[in-house]
């Protein structure tokens, strides 16, 4: 296939349960804005054949990559695609009279959890439109809008993809549930790599926090539970605040604020070093999480 540069790795198509403490993506500002053309802009099909299915495993990121089509071809993503793929249906009503009624569409089909404001025009082509959203002249989220598709009356989104949220502006990834850490070098990490959250309040943990590292089938999940409000099973150790930092702990160089991440050698534990001293943040078991 044709287009710009593809995103390379592994992301996560959806975002962790037990974490969740809201995904709001509304923002100050118009859905749609004039905006300024990129200084190459997306120039590939904006409609690719779906790919077999067969080829991927279900559910994972590679799968929805290549459901995402066209819309994860018009990506340029300093990392890895992060969330995409082809349309839901719809019934009539649902869609929108024009392109930026299908694009808000999209929201209350989809439901992305991401931006609501400033997307722009990049191209129009035979009955479909692509709205990009970009952030330092590079597009961060492509929605590909059609007219009258197949179970999809009026306009409405045919294919999305999305870039890590860590590309995401600061002032938007700021009001989200995720926290989004630094490496050594003050560069945002991509959540799918690492993110922290505070615990999910339908179930009364939000004065427990957590820790994601990476996504299934090794993602790890670390919680900080000075106030007891985790189920016991729910650990593989008591959290403690008070600990001395072990001579083999890997420093993964990861910062958030003040504090900074290290991990025990066998992965078991995340060390958190704060300004008061070393917590170590337990491993949750596998499958535990907020119903």
């Amino acid at each position: 296939m044709t287009g710009r540069r593809r995103a390379r790795g592994a992301g996560a198509a959806a975002l962790v349960a037990v974490l969740a403490a809201g995904c709001g993506g509304g923002g100050d500002g118009d859905l749609v804005i004039e905006g300024e053309a990129p200084a190459a802009p997306y120039a590939g099909p904006l409609w690719v054949e779906p790919q077999d299915a067969s080829l991927f495993e279900e559910d994972s990121v590679e799968a929805a990559e290549a459901d995402a089509g066209a819309a994860a071809l018009a990506l340029e993503c300093d990392g890895a695609f992060y969330q995409g793929g082809g349309a839901e249906i719809w019934s009539e009503g649902d869609g929108g009279d024009d392109p930026e009624g299908g694009l808000r569409a999209y929201f209350s089909i989809e439901m992305p959890g991401l931006p609501e404001y400033g997307y722009r025009v990049e191209r129009e082509e035979d009955g479909r439109v692509l709205y990009s959203f970009d952030v330092g002249g590079e597009t961060k989220i492509a929605v590909i809008v059609a007219e009258d598709g197949q179970d999809r009356p009026g306009w409405g989104p045919e294919t999305s993809a999305a870039c890590d949220p860590a590309e995401l502006p600061d002032p938007w990834t700021d009001d989200q549930w995720y926290e989004v850490w630094t490496d050594a070098d003050g560069d945002r990490v991509p959540i799918a790599e690492v993110n922290s959250s505070e615990g999910s309040e339908h179930c009364g943990w939000q004065r427990a926090d957590f820790i994601e590292m990476g996504r299934d089938p090794d993602r790890s999940l670390y919680a900080r539970d000075p106030q007891g409000v985790l189920p016991g099973e729910m650990l593989t150790a008591p959290y403690d605040g008070d600990v001395e930092m072990p001579a083999d702990a890997r420093h993964t160089g990861y910062r958030l604020g003040d504090r900074e991440l290290s991990l025990a050698a066998d992965g078991a534990t995340a060390y958190v070093r704060t300004p008061d001293g070393v917590e170590a943040w337990p491993l949750v078991r596998p499958g535990m999480g907020c119903a």
